[in-house]
């Protein structure tokens, strides 16, 4: 008996057909907004490689979380610009820092929301780096990871949700946890930056948190690009001192990244779209060559297709409306 011709264009005839039979969903609540949050009041400043983007006071940037989680938004992260800047980073685990108190004031004005707290040095250093940097100008790996711990515990006194290193040093997530679990915050999940490149997809990002290094490069710390089965390791490694979540960034570029990780864990895996994805498609959107709702709605939905469980990007609050 013969069969008759498959044929899949069956599936494609309408909107309301594809939408039934479609297999990836990308939802609102899918996404986690990145905020920069600088000293000041009625702050709002536009950063200008990141259109669309700003440097928020606080009491700015307690609005924008409040629109974010008007449109769903699941979560948001802070990035914080400090007043001041020393070579330990005291900003950063200061509890009166800026990071601190915007986590208290977003979780005074809406509860509800999933506040994030990034957890990384090169915004609170006077050099740039992610860490203690010895005479001999390398990162001091395990001076740095006392650093962590203390300011994992103040980010967790201050109220945010979830700590999210993302320095790359070796051993931060369980020295993180332990410095969480002694100061009684055993509850607080850790989204370790499990797969962190070295990459130039980050530049805008150097402007809108003013951390650029003052000399050499991050590449002794973060990933090599032309490497996966490392990554692998570094995710197991992380899952295994005690990391809830794992994340992988940037996302586009490493969407093999993302499904390779996927495989090899049962935690949640998130996927950082950053700066310079960002950049690019609203650069494009804004010249008319693109169509930037659909091209970044596109992205997303490919990141969330290759494994991702959410998604950290700055597109979060139009794409939330986009979605609605």
């Amino acid at each position: 008996m013969a069969f008759p011709l498959e044929r899949p264009r069956r599936l494609r005839q309408s909107p309301g057909l594809r939408a039934l039979v479609r297999e990836t969903a990308l939802r609102p609540d899918d996404l986690v907004m990145p905020f920069f949050v600088r000293p000041g009041q009625g702050e709002k400043r536009p950063i200008k490689s990141m259109p669309g983007q700003f440097q928020y006071s606080v009491d700015e940037l307690v609005k924008a979380s409040l629109a974010a989680a008007d449109a769903g938004v699941a979560a948001v992260i802070l990035f914080g610009i400090p007043q001041r800047k020393d070579a330990k980073a005291s900003g950063a685990y200061d509890q009166g820092g800026i990071v601190q108190k915007a986590a208290r004031a977003i979780k005074d004005s809406c509860p509800g929301l999933v506040v994030i707290a990034d957890l990384c040095f090169c915004e609170y250093t006077d050099h740039g780096h992610c860490g203690v940097v010895r005479r001999d100008g390398h990162i001091d790996n395990d001076a740095t990871l006392e650093l962590a711990a203390r300011t994992a515990v103040s980010q967790a006194r201050a109220g945010c949700d979830v700590i999210a290193p993302s320095g790359m040093m070796d051993g931060q997530v369980g020295a993180i946890r332990r410095g969480l679990d002694a100061a009684g915050f055993v509850q607080t999940p850790i989204l370790a930056y499990a797969v962190k490149y070295a990459s130039a997809f980050y530049g805008p990002f150097r402007e809108a948190a003013e951390s650029p290094p003052k000399f050499g490069d991050r590449a002794t710390h973060q990933m090599d690009p032309a490497n996966v089965r490392e990554a692998l390791r570094e995710a197991a490694l992380d899952e295994a001192e005690g990391a809830d979540m794992l994340m992988v960034k940037p996302a586009l570029p490493y969407l093999d990244v993302v499904a390779a990780v996927r495989s090899r864990t049962n935690l949640p895996v998130a996927a950082y779209c950053v700066s310079g994805e960002y950049a690019m498609i609203k650069a494009a959107g804004v010249q008319g060559w693109i169509d930037e709702k659909k091209v970044a709605l596109e992205a997303l939905t490919s990141i969330k297709r290759a494994g991702a469980d959410f998604i950290l990007t700055y597109h979060a609050l139009e794409a939330a409306r986009w979605l609605a």
